[in-house]
C-alpha cells in the first residue's frame, strides 16, 4: 500500500460526496456507498514503481495473467504460446520484470509488455 498520501489529503467520494475514503492498492474507495476509482499517475509517489501490462493496467504480485503474442524460449527450441496463462506473478525490478512459473517450463522471467492482466 502506498504510505505518501495522508487520510486528510484524501480525496471525497466523487458520488456521495462522503469523507471516508481510503486506499486500496491503487484505487480509492468509499466504505459508504463502495464507489472505487483509481489514483491518478500524478498522485502515486515517485519512487514507486509501477509495473503495467500491455493494456496498460497495474501489475500486483500474486496477479494472474495471459501471455498476448507467442515467445520463443531462449536456449530451448520450444515456445511459450499465447493465451497461456500464467497465475501467481511476482514482480522484480529487472529488465525481465515478471518472475513466475509455467506449467510444462518451468521457472521463467517475463516482460510485462507481452501479457495481459486477467
Amino acid at each position: 500500500m502506498m504510505e505518501g498520501i495522508k487520510m486528510s489529503q484524501l480525496p471525497a467520494c466523487p458520488k456521495c460526496n462522503e469523507n471516508y475514503t481510503y486506499e486500496d492498492n491503487f484505487s480509492y474507495v468509499c466504505p459508504m456507498c463502495a464507489h472505487e476509482w483509481p489514483i491518478q499517475e500524478d498522485e502515486i509517489q515517485e519512487d514507486v514503481k509501477v509495473y503495467k501490462d500491455a493494456n496498460g493496467h497495474i501489475l500486483q504480485d500474486g496477479d494472474t495473467v495471459t501471455v498476448i503474442k507467442d515467445l520463443k524460449v531462449k536456449g530451448s527450441s520450444s515456445v511459450i504460446k499465447q493465451g497461456t496463462k500464467v497465475k501467481n506473478i511476482r514482480l522484480i525490478d529487472e529488465d525481465h520484470d515478471i518472475d513466475c512459473k509455467i506449467d510444462g517450463f518451468g521457472a521463467m522471467k517475463l516482460k510485462s509488455e507481452f501479457v495481459k492482466k486477467i
